[in-house]
């Protein structure tokens, strides 16, 4: 398995994630339409060359799914249970079709399930910067993972 188990991660540890990924404006049109999101700050732009940013911003949900999907082939990939919840997501700066998106990630706590002995719960941090080294969102979400101990059982 490519991700971590819940005993490969510490306290504090942080991974710099080497994948990134440029958002073309293909991706935010059909992001956008597939969830059926008509803001149009992200379609229509004649209506957005009059905001304060003067152009189509990309979806801010495109853009925290692209953030936790970077992370997965390093970090989750095969040895989570469950994403149990995502809190303290912030956008402070917009992302534009043709800006490159990279990722860190932080550990900020873990602790081993208190009904099931073969998982943990791990509290993580993952940071979305754009080429500039702009933070375009900070994402804190809790995982549940699997022990080592119990995919070596299977």
């Amino acid at each position: 398995m490519a991700g971590k188990f819940y005993e490969d991660l510490s306290i504090g540890q942080r991974f710099a994630h080497a994948a990134t990924r440029t958002v073309t404006e293909a991706d935010n049109v059909l992001f956008s339409g597939l969830t059926m999101n008509t803001q149009p700050l992200h379609m229509d732009e004649e209506f957005a060359k009059r905001n304060q940013f003067g152009r189509r911003i990309v979806n801010g949900i495109f853009t925290f799914g692209v953030v936790v999907g970077i992370t997965v082939s390093e970090l989750t990939e095969g040895t989570i249970v469950a994403n149990l919840g995502y809190e303290k997501v912030n956008h402070p700066t917009p992302v534009f079709a043709g800006d490159t998106i990279r990722v860190e990630t932080e550990v900020l706590e873990k602790r081993p399930s208190s009904s099931k002995p073969d998982r943990g719960v791990v509290r993580l941090r993952h940071i979305g910067y754009k080429q500039t080294g702009e933070v375009v969102v900070e994402i804190e979400r809790a995982v549940m993972f699997l022990k080592r101990e119990a995919a070596d059982a299977e």
